[in-house]
């Protein structure tokens, strides 16, 4: 195990919570609730807000941006678009979850459209997500990935090059890549992938930590560590998918340096 990995994730969450940043999230009606929920849990306060009159403003007063192309209409591509070039214009962190990218043309257009306007400094996406934000090879079953993680590891650090930010690849081993950097975190569950929107939360707590920590990648990274480690927590509590979410979401509350320390496991 990395103890810098170590050594940061505890540090990050630590300053996250003293901190409570701001994060302004535009998201999915799926997810809306339980992302509120998991950025406080873990120490950071929400803002959810996607009309295009208001974005900017929201974007200006908060401390990180995530946007989420889970439910799309042409009214929020624009608040989307309106938002990213805002957040970059000022120097405000950008998170990118490209969810079912691959599945239909709007969705592809939609992060073409959010590219141009701004390149994220994070994008969180599963493996086929991933593949298919650059290419079409990656094969998507609506928002559930049909790709390793692994397999998608040189298209991410392609992605990375054309953005200039991070790019994070979940799955049953989360990849953190930008330029020559790599970490792994192989923590979590597979009841996680019972339980829509953990993918979701991923990419808000990506916002949390970068809210607070300069370096995009570590936060990423610390990110994904306290993810995969709540999963491990949660699943000691229940085996069944109803409950494990609200253990989740007890497990990101109650987490701590001596849990980390326990569990973490990364490279």
């Amino acid at each position: 195990m990395s103890q810098n990995i170590l050594k940061n994730t505890i540090e990050d969450l630590e300053l996250l919570r003293s901190t409570v940043p701001l994060v302004h999230n535009i998201t999915n009606y799926v997810v809306m609730n339980n992302t509120a929920n998991a950025l406080l849990a873990i120490g950071a306060s929400p803002i959810m807000a996607h009309a295009i009159e208001e974005v900017e403003e929201m974007v200006t007063i908060c401390s990180a941006t995530v946007i989420n192309i889970g439910t799309l209409s042409e009214p929020w591509i624009q608040s989307m678009e309106k938002a990213a070039k805002k957040a970059v214009s000022i120097g405000k962190p950008l998170v990118l979850d490209p969810v079912g990218a691959g599945a239909s043309n709007i969705r592809n257009t939609a992060i073409r459209r959010i590219l141009d306007a701004g390149h994220p400094s994070i994008i969180r996406g599963n493996a086929s997500e991933i593949l298919s934000t650059l290419s079409s090879s990656g094969k998507t079953k609506g928002v559930d990935a049909t790709d390793s993680s692994e397999s998608a590891v040189d298209t991410g650090k392609s992605l990375s090059n054309v953005t200039g930010g991070v790019v994070v690849i979940s799955g049953a081993t989360d990849y953190i890549l930008k330029g020559t950097n790599q970490a792994q975190i192989s923590n979590g569950d597979s009841l996680m992938t019972k339980v829509t929107g953990l993918g979701c939360t991923a990419s808000a707590l990506c916002g949390a930590f970068a809210a607070v920590q300069k370096d995009q990648f570590r936060a990423a990274t610390s990110a994904m560590a306290v993810m995969g480690i709540a999963g491990e927590m949660a699943k000691t509590k229940t085996s069944s998918p109803g409950s494990f979410q609200v253990a989740f979401l007890d497990a990101l509350y109650e987490l701590n340096a001596d849990t980390i320390k326990q569990k973490l496991n990364a490279k």
